[in-house]
């Protein structure tokens, strides 16, 4: 019977495969992959022959309809992705979309998923979170997506590269402020490490170290507001500018004041200039 099965992945560890994801990837027709390359790795492991078919980012919109015929076709196709679910943060959505909106039998088999594994062992609030996945590389809409989050209460849940990370950690600082923070990097592999602390704690670990390793970053959520001192935005640039009037550099004063004021040192630093 024709039908697209969902099949996740171990993210590291071979040994957390699942007799189903195994069932599944040998009584299919075919199977689509974000790199082929690192699929067959897994299916050789395993003792799996299939025909395997490239279906990633820059070639979703034409592959996925190339798919979804296939399967309309009759036959069966197992979509996966490099390690985890597919689907979540990956191209697989599109693919599930197209299926969906004709109406094609989809059956998900799940597997462990980096960002809820590390949630699990972050030591933050774990009953509300958000998953923001990867922030764009784009200064201006990386921005954009960290001033939209800034004021979320939930536990925020991200991905990064080991060659972005201290970027991130600095645009995370600027924006959201010094919270509290899980680095969860090579989750279920040999170096699996988790560090534990505040943002600002975790770039100085990494002033004279090299990020290594796949990274989930695991941030607190925006403290709750005093219900007897509301700080108003206009203060807080005040304060930063009286730190300037005293001899303080203009990103000092202006981080200074957001840790007291509890606004963003982009905001205050944007006012600032502006005056």
């Amino acid at each position: 019977m024709s039908k697209l099965y969902v099949v996740g992945t171990p993210i590291g560890n071979l040994s957390d495969m699942s007799p189903r994801a195994l069932e599944v990837l040998s009584s299919v027709d075919f199977i689509a992959a974000e790199d082929t390359r690192v699929t067959l790795k897994l299916l050789t492991h395993f003792g799996i022959k299939k025909s395997l078919v490239s279906y990633y980012e820059h070639n979703l919109r034409e592959k996925g309809e190339y798919i979804a015929d296939r399967i309309s076709a009759g036959e069966t196709c197992a979509i996966v992705t490099d390690a985890g679910m597919p689907c979540i943060s990956d191209p697989g959505e599109d693919l599930v979309r197209i299926c969906a909106e004709r109406g094609i039998e989809i059956n998900v088999v799940p597997s462990p998923t980096a960002a809820m594994s590390a949630l699990a062992i972050s030591g933050l609030p774990t009953s509300r979170f958000s998953f923001e996945g990867f922030l764009s590389v784009t200064k201006k809409q990386r921005k954009e997506h960290l001033d939209e989050i800034k004021n979320y209460k939930r536990t925020l849940i991200f991905y990064e590269a080991p060659h972005k990370l201290k970027n991130t950690l600095d645009d995370l600082l600027e924006a959201l402020g010094d919270r509290k923070i899980s680095l969860c990097r090579e989750l279920t592999k040999i170096h699996e490490e988790v560090l534990r602390g505040t943002v600002s704690e975790m770039i100085s670990y990494y002033s004279d170290k090299t990020p290594k390793g796949e990274y989930v970053l695991v941030v607190e959520g925006a403290p709750e507001k005093s219900d007897t001192i509301i700080y108003s935005i206009e203060e807080a640039v005040k304060f930063a500018e009286s730190e300037i009037g005293a001899g303080k550099k203009a990103s000092e004063a202006c981080k200074e004041a957001a840790k007291r004021y509890g606004f963003s040192k982009s905001e205050i630093y944007n006012l600032i200039t502006k005056n």
